[in-house]
């Protein structure tokens, strides 16, 4: 079964834990402190729309893109309710386009860690760059070599909640540098009954000076890199790095 699939009924529930309104904020701290307080800000694997919906909030304009129909049935449902005007595209980000270039572009929740080919992630460096305003940032989080090998490794993580559970199995590989979590969800249906949903998920490791150097052939212009949600330089022990990057060559 594809990544976010089945899972993407459940996706919102099981990621209750991860700090959006932090991340919100936090994002806009750094837009505007790159002179980005308001405009167009495109989302490249958005999900189910929560933190475009936040940052729409913020006053942003938003394009939210995803390669899951199913996340953006759920992030148009959002948008139905909310009833703010975001454009949703369902493109593989590795070949993504805009009608235009946009004052930044975000990505949030270690979704470039899902590209496992780092030729891949430098071709969306290149896209990035042609779809960025003259001057404009990109900024994007990942999670390192650490996180994987350290604090996920062979672990198992099970959760049970009221109607629904998972146990999600991982598996590092330290050679190639890839992250296998086989993950088997179980949703109670309205007879009570549990049906059972299995997904397999795979990630890559980079280290930030591998991203720096893909950053630069890219023709991206790096900037700075923070521990997670700081304003702290990275460490041996960061788990999460958020990176700016500037357009250039326009």
């Amino acid at each position: 079964m594809n990544a976010y699939t089945s899972f993407a009924q459940v996706y919102d529930a099981f990621m209750d834990n991860v700090p959006y309104n932090e991340g919100c904020q936090y994002l806009c701290s750094l837009l505007k402190n790159h002179g980005i307080h308001n405009g167009l800000i495109a989302e490249l694997g958005c999900g189910t729309g929560t933190l475009t919906e936040l940052l729409a909030n913020a006053g942003y304009d938003m394009i939210g893109i995803d390669n899951s129909p199913d996340m953006l049935e759920l992030a148009q449902e959002k948008k139905t309710k909310s009833g703010h005007d975001i454009l949703y595209l369902l493109q593989d980000m590795r070949e993504f386009e805009l009608y235009g270039t946009v004052r930044g572009i975000i990505s949030f929740c270690d979704s470039l860690n899902y590209i496992t080919s780092p030729d891949d992630l430098l071709q969306i460096f290149r896209l990035v760059n042609n779809y960025l305003d003259p001057g404009g940032y990109f900024i994007f989080d990942f999670h390192t070599r650490y996180y994987y090998a350290d604090v996920l490794g062979e672990n198992t993580i099970a959760e049970d909640r009221e109607s629904m559970s998972f146990i999600w199995d991982n598996y590092y590989d330290e050679e190639s540098l890839l992250n296998e979590y086989s993950l088997s969800i179980f949703v109670q249906e309205d007879n009570g009954l549990y049906r059972k949903f299995q997904e397999e998920h795979f990630q890559r490791a980079y280290t930030l000076e591998e991203i720096k150097h893909l950053i630069n052939q890219s023709g991206l212009v790096f900037e700075s890199a923070y521990d997670e949600l700081s304003m702290e330089p990275p460490h041996q022990k960061s788990t999460r790095i958020h990176v700016i990057a500037r357009e250039h060559g326009k």
